[in-house]
């Protein structure tokens, strides 16, 4: 790279690195001083690509050693919506989805709101395990109004998309405008203990719940995300490509 290299081409090469597994959870990362060697920047441009992998969740600060890689983390719905657009694939290098159920059942009292139907009214879910590197990353339950299905119906066979929200929204003919995302931490189920290979006997989660809404008003899906760790957050976010 040339002496004009950015700071967002530096954080390019080392999130490749780091997903293409030439960095692994625990590596420690080059120095600040030996990126600025190998790119012929400055500390600050360095310093600058490197917060970025950091705010990412790709890496963290470790004292005595310097930067390491974090473990395996599950991508936002914006960072995955981008990597669609960009590739047709909302799944990321090294990942894959396998389906572990799909089927019909009466919404319960978290889905049915964010849904706005009434519970017990029947809603199609499909639950899949994302896996980075062949590691389980989290376990997800996507839950999809009729309308959805109606114009939708591959989200009925247990075959992965990789983006069925964005092929509903594409039949749907609207875009998807924002997303709010619920986050709480609860004690993992035993089933989801198994799906994510955790091994403790108490084990906390983080439970993310996304109400994923179109242009016009409509929910497109409600997921249900469970991965390893705790945390408690809530936002929202726009999902309307930048003018």
């Amino acid at each position: 790279m040339s002496e004009t290299t950015g700071y967002a081409e530096i954080a390019t090469y080392y999130r490749q690195q780091i997903q293409d597994g030439e960095f692994g959870p625990g590596d420690t990362m080059p120095s600040l001083r030996q990126v600025c060697e190998r790119f012929g920047v400055a500390n600050t441009t360095a310093n600058r690509a490197y917060r970025v992998l950091k705010m990412e969740g790709l890496t963290l600060p470790k004292a005595g050693v310097g930067t390491v890689v974090a473990g395996p983390i599950s991508n936002n719905i914006a960072s995955r919506i981008l990597l669609h657009g960009a590739t047709g694939s909302a799944l990321d290098s090294g990942e894959t989805s396998r389906i572990l159920e799909v089927g019909t059942i009466g919404a319960d009292s978290l889905i049915a709101p964010r849904l706005d139907v009434a519970p017990g009214t029947p809603v199609h879910v499909r639950r899949r395990v994302v896996s980075r590197g062949g590691v389980p990353v989290h376990v997800s339950s996507s839950y999809y109004p009729a309308y959805v299905i109606a114009v939708t119906p591959e989200l009925t066979q247990p075959v992965s998309t990789g983006a069925s929200r964005e092929l509903a929204a594409e039949r749907l003919g609207t875009a998807q405008d924002e997303v709010l995302e619920e986050v709480t931490s609860r004690l993992a189920t035993e089933t989801e203990k198994t799906t994510l290979g955790l091994t403790a006997g108490d084990v906390v989660v983080t439970q993310v719940v996304r109400t994923v809404t179109l242009t016009d008003g409509r929910v497109v899906e409600v997921a249900v995300k469970v991965a390893g760790g705790s945390t408690i957050l809530r936002w929202t976010t726009s999902l309307r490509p930048e003018a």
